[in-house]
């Protein structure tokens, strides 16, 4: 049986805490506590969590699954979706009740938390190549020098532009010298006909601070020195209060944002190249280009891009042979670059991601572009506190609810709450 791994009175406090935003997606989610379950076949199961929405993901991981269940004969490998804005809950519910899977797929930047919560089991002797992975995403996945997972994928967000929009304008595409005050100018002059010059994704969850934070680290600031970065907000109010930066940005989720940009609706979008599968697939007449994001000023250095990607973690357990023979399995480079390139992200490890796929590609080479000035968000076992009072901060500025300087403010105090608890 499963392991509980929190005590009595945090399952409960939890349990109260969160049953109330869940709905009814807890019994979807839920997998089977017993973790010598036997399939039909009389194999043992292994059950995968993710979050993953979009028709190319879902076949990556499909296929990756297909790949395990037929490389031996001990396992069987399945997946349950679970909507990214419940995926915390729903394992903070699963911490609570003991029904968890044997395997997690989240957020890179939420691992630290649950690590913290004893939810992942050490599996640093598993037989996976450690000193292959890059630095950053590898240290996102451990604690005291122990391995709870894998680093599943790495990336970040770049410019997309829709180059017969510019053309018809008779614009410039925009390019790695691009300004802040170039980039407004653009989304300007684009936003008419019913096309808006810019938008990105700014829902209230960490798909927003993920998207949102490189503006703040850019401008100067950073997830702990907001104040630092007001410039930031200042032009995100601007450009949504002269209609050039999408005012429905506070709403949309990336594939929203996507949506648009394929549709014609968006001149520019913020987003990641897990979107060029689904592009390439269901609009490969669409003419477009990436660049970096724009900089603040021309004596500035290339803009900063945020770190995103997923982790495998090893749900903690009794028995955590399955959910080690999976992470083994998707070690093998070869599975990882053709994961990836499914996937329309980049591998984490070395030798991968110097396949030709993304090294030859002009789209993909951008990306590796921005990804030398991408940086993670925190470190921190507080980020969830850290991303709800960021986030906050920035949807309030978007909505016009607060004035640029006094959003900061209230921001700084916010985050400067959750420092100090964690002292």
């Amino acid at each position: 049986m499963r392991k509980k791994v929190v005590s009595a009175m945090l399952c409960m406090a939890m349990a109260a805490t969160m049953l109330a935003g869940c709905g009814g997606n807890a019994g979807t989610a839920s997998a089977g506590t017993d973790s010598s379950k036997k399939t039909a076949g009389g194999k043992e199961e292994v059950v995968i969590w993710d979050y993953f929405e979009t028709d190319a993901q879902k076949n990556m991981m499909q296929d990756i699954i297909d790949g395990f269940n037929e490389s031996q004969e001990e396992y069987e490998a399945s997946h349950v979706y679970v909507p990214f804005a419940d995926y915390e809950k729903q394992l903070t519910l699963g911490m609570a009740s003991g029904e968890l899977p044997d395997l997690v797929i989240l957020d890179g930047c939420s691992m630290a938390s649950f690590i913290q919560m004893d939810l992942f089991g050490d599996v640093s002797d598993a037989d996976i190549k450690w000193d292959e992975y890059l630095e950053g995403p590898m240290e996102s996945t451990m604690a005291d020098g122990k391995h709870y997972g894998i680093p599943f994928a790495t990336n970040c967000t770049a410019l997309f532009y829709n180059k017969d929009i510019f053309d018809a304008a008779g614009m410039e595409y925009p390019n790695e010298n691009t300004t802040w005050e170039d980039f407004h100018e653009m989304a300007k002059a684009l936003t008419k006909d019913g096309v808006v010059g810019f938008g990105n994704a700014a829902t209230g969850t960490d798909e927003g601070t993920f998207q949102c934070l490189q503006w703040l680290y850019t401008a100067g600031g950073d997830y702990q020195n907001v104040k630092g970065g007001t410039d930031a907000y200042n032009l995100m109010q601007e450009m949504v209060a002269d209609g050039s930066w999408s005012k429905d940005c506070v709403n949309w989720t990336q594939s929203d944002v996507n949506n648009n940009f394929v549709a014609g609706n968006l001149a520019m979008q913020q987003n990641g190249p897990w979107q060029i599968p689904g592009i390439e697939k269901g609009a490969p007449d669409l003419n477009y280009g990436v660049t970096v994001l724009p900089k603040k000023d021309a004596d500035s250095d290339q803009a900063t891009s945020i770190l995103g990607g997923e982790n495998m973690g090893a749900v903690k357990q009794d028995d955590m042979g399955g959910a080690t023979a999976f992470m083994e399995y998707y070690d093998k480079t070869e599975v990882m670059v053709d994961a990836m390139k499914q996937y329309g992200s980049f591998p984490p490890k070395t030798e991968a991601a110097q396949d030709s796929y993304w090294t030859d590609d002009p789209i993909q080479k951008e990306f590796i572009t921005q990804l030398q000035t991408s940086i993670p968000r925190g470190p921190s076992a507080s980020w969830p506190e850290y991303s709800d009072a960021l986030q906050t901060g920035f949807q309030e500025v978007m909505t016009s609810a607060k004035t640029p300087e006094k959003a900061a403010e209230d921001t700084q105090a916010a985050v400067d709450k959750v420092k100090a608890s964690e002292k």
